[in-house]
């Protein structure tokens, strides 16, 4: 019993009224013994009564103490029991020692008493530690940690909140959070752009009432499409659509791989040039402004990877779909000719020019380089090309150009560039578009101008800052895109029969002496390099084959294999280290073999990164693969370097191509 409830009869002021009335009764007895017998007796039957009466009530009390504490014992217990709430207790073996009867209903099991967290709930148990440890760490903290998890049984959704500590553990129920999340999620708002990239190439020669059924019968595929998927669809311009979706409807278009592309592609196929469409789409940005921008950075990147195909944009996530065909040529040079004027206006307004292209560096980069080093000059502007370290591809190339002072004094190093360069030095990057292949990305880093010419389907990496691209994948090499530049920089082109040789070297290596990629284009800038004095005689002096290479290349294909019935595919023997150019040599040699419709060599490098160079003549996407092990390239000619084992690096390429072949098929 609380001490205030003993006290309260006997307290100070209780035995000082009794005090007061016992000298009362004593003055009284002073003057009148009888009457102080008679008070001295009621005062003695006053304390006899209320001393039996605190005994009643302390008796009282306790039995009402009890009672109590009995219901809300037995309350206790049955509230526990019936809380739409799992309470586990487990000892130090992690099995169940007392479990409520909602935790066993989770389980539809009475008692789970002596079962193994491990088989309950084996997604918990890395969380359940406990101990005496735990507990003395909690008890100076003074908090106890709790550990949290979402768990799946028997398709629903529990949120498991853990006291190592106590070793206890609590369940209770989510699935309408999960599925109120999950609908959120799948509502949430996408935005996309549907573009018509081809229009005017496919409607060549059409007159307005063709070209008006050719638009009609294209959106009529296409808006039954968007139909189906449960796409709101609106037309902006005759050849662009604004697209509104939910992330579910998203999902499900890519799940389907976007066979609206194909769709126009087969629908189309009686044309001179069929049409194909360019789809940018995104997800999960905070405002429908922020949405839009990355829809239409979406499109950017699937025009600039040659159309044809639906870039996705999700969050961190960038997907690719569609692709399987070239990029179409252009008709018209005008936007040549517009590129060029603002090159030349950034040139003038330079007080250096530095050319750079990649990372081991091919002869269409240097050729390219050679090509805008004579643009900066015309302009009386001082220019130089990045080059340095060993390279056995432009190795006959290098030797052409030390015996022109003029060109080779021109060629100087990433740390001479360094030096020179200030906040008016014009930056061209040709052959990439990616800063971390080029030469030196330092540069790209300290520019505050920078020009990108390129030829290469655009990936996830991009130069942003750069102030002018020219980025066209249809063209046939960087050297192609540099020669019609410099028709359009200048009034009086001025080229030397050496500067022409090279840009023709560049087209004529990337062309594969123009049996690839090939377009009316590149023959007109062919044709016109030639008109300038371009040696093809010295382009095959310069491209001829070293015979032990030959020999090394035969060795190589030696262990060439069949996969998928028409890709050849080549794993050369460890600690066999090969130059990256003898690797795309051999893959290019491949391609030519009867059946083989793509080719993959995969070897070790001198500088110890595995090298995987792909082929293909058109049916097969081989961007895409390389792009999966983290390379990039062509739609026919691409490449990737890896860290690891050449054993390593063919199990990653045959699961990429599996998972291909798996989703949409290898070839076209």
């Amino acid at each position: 019993m609380p001490k205030f409830l003993q006290r309260r009869w006997h307290g100070y002021h209780t035995v000082w009224a009794f005090l007061l009335l016992l000298v009362l009764i004593i003055l009284v007895s002073v003057y009148n013994w009888v009457l102080g017998v008679v008070s001295l007796f009621l005062a003695g039957t006053l304390c006899f009564t209320m001393l039996k009466a605190e005994i009643s009530f302390r008796r009282n009390l306790v039995e009402y103490i009890n009672g109590l504490s009995f219901r809300i014992k037995r309350v206790e217990g049955e509230a526990i029991g019936t809380l739409p709430l799992g309470i586990i207790l487990y000892g130090e073996d992690r099995s169940v020692e007392w479990n409520n009867r909602y935790a066993g209903n989770v389980f539809a099991r009475k008692s789970l008493v002596n079962e193994p967290l491990q088989e309950l709930l084996p997604d918990v148990v890395p969380m359940a530690g406990g101990g005496p440890s735990v507990k003395r760490e909690a008890g100076k903290e003074g908090v106890q940690k709790e550990l949290r998890a979402e768990i799946k049984i028997d398709e629903r959704y529990y949120q498991t909140v853990v006291i190592p500590s106590e070793r206890l553990l609590y369940l209770y129920e989510i699935t309408e959070l999960i599925d109120l999340r999950q609908r959120y999620e799948e509502e949430k708002l996408a935005l996309g752009i549907l573009l018509m990239d081809n229009l005017d190439e496919a409607a060549q020669g059409m007159d307005d009432q063709q070209r008006t059924s050719l638009i009609a019968k294209v959106t009529s595929e296409i808006t039954d499409w968007a139909k189906q998927f449960e796409v709101y669809l609106r037309r902006l311009s005759s050849e662009r659509y604004m697209m509104l979706l939910n992330y579910r409807s998203l999902q499900a278009l890519e799940e389907s791989r976007f066979v609206i592309l194909d769709e126009v592609r087969e629908m189309t196929a009686d044309l001179k040039v069929p049409m194909t469409l360019s789809i940018g789409l995104a997800f999960g940005a905070e405002s429908a402004s922020e949405l839009g921008a990355l829809a239409q950075s979406s499109l950017d990147m699937a025009l600039g990877r040659g159309g044809d195909q639906a870039a996705v944009k999700a969050g961190q996530r960038l997907s690719f779909y569609g692709g399987k065909t070239n990029a179409a040529e252009k008709r018209t040079r005008v936007r040549a000719r517009v590129i060029a004027h603002a090159l030349r206006d950034l040139i003038q307004e330079s007080d250096r020019v530095i050319i750079m292209g990649h990372r081991n560096p091919d002869i269409d980069a240097v050729g390219a380089s050679i090509g805008l080093l004579r643009a900066a000059q015309m302009y009386n502007v001082e220019a130089d090309i990045v080059l340095e370290g060993p390279n056995p591809s432009i190795t006959r190339m290098l030797e052409q150009l030390r015996r022109d002072g003029e060109l080779y004094s021109s060629l100087i190093s990433t740390e001479q560039a360094l030096q020179v360069m200030t906040e008016h030095t014009l930056l061209i990057v040709v052959d990439t578009h990616k800063a971390s292949m080029t030469m030196e990305p330092r540069l790209v880093q300290y520019a505050s101008r920078i020009v990108v010419v390129d030829h290469h389907r655009r990936g996830e990496e991009f130069i942003n800052e750069a102030v002018l691209v020219y980025l066209e994948p249809y063209a046939s090499s960087t050297c192609e895109l540099v020669t019609e530049l410099l028709q359009y920089i200048h009034e009086k082109v001025k080229l030397s029969a050496l500067e022409a040789t090279m840009l023709l070297a560049g087209i004529t290596v990337d062309t594969k002496h123009f049996a690839l990629h090939t377009g009316s284009r590149t023959f007109e800038a062919a044709g016109f390099l030639r008109r300038l004095g371009a040696d093809t005689i010295l382009i095959q002096r310069m491209l001829k084959e070293d015979l032990q290479e030959y020999i090394s290349k035969a060795e190589i294909i030696k262990h060439a294999r069949m996969v998928y019935d028409h890709i050849a595919l080549v794993v050369t023997k460890p600690g066999m280290k090969i130059p990256q150019l003898l690797i795309a040599q051999t893959a290019d040699t491949l391609l030519g073999m009867t059946n083989v419709l793509a080719s993959f060599v995969i070897s070790e490098r001198p500088d110890g990164l595995i090298g995987i160079s792909a082929r293909s003549l058109g049916r097969m996407n081989v961007q895409v693969v390389m792009e999966k092990l983290g390379g990039g390239g062509h739609l026919t000619n691409a490449a990737v370097q890896l860290e690891g084992t050449s054993k390593e690096a063919e199990a990653r390429l045959l699961e990429v191509l599996a998972e291909i072949e798996a989703k949409e098929g290898l070839f076209e």
